[in-house]
């Protein structure tokens, strides 16, 4: 299985709203994640789960894996962030 069939809410989110149209939603990173919540308000708990899974399948590659699934939409590193922390302030504000 390929990451977009086990984490479909991750591919969408970083292919949409922080791909390369990322400013269609927003230009920071609060304002992309709260469309999504508006546009996704029955998904993002899905999306907080795949976070999770993702991170628990990768503890000790997570910055090397999410390259390979997802830098081709998006790259933490551009916003100011670790694959890590972003997928903490992810989730701090997906539980907002």
């Amino acid at each position: 299985m390929n990451s977009s069939e086990l984490y479909p809410e991750m591919d969408h989110i970083f292919a949409i709203y922080f791909g390369q149209d990322f400013d269609l939603f927003g230009e920071t990173v609060p304002e992309i994640v709260a469309c999504y919540k508006k546009d996704s308000p029955y998904h993002y708990e899905k999306l907080l789960r795949e976070l999770g899974a993702f991170r628990q399948e990768h503890p000790n590659d997570l910055d090397s894996a999410f390259e390979k699934d997802y830098g081709r939409d998006f790259d933490p590193k551009l916003w100011g962030y670790t694959t890590a922390s972003f997928f903490d302030e992810l989730k701090r504000l997906l539980s907002e």
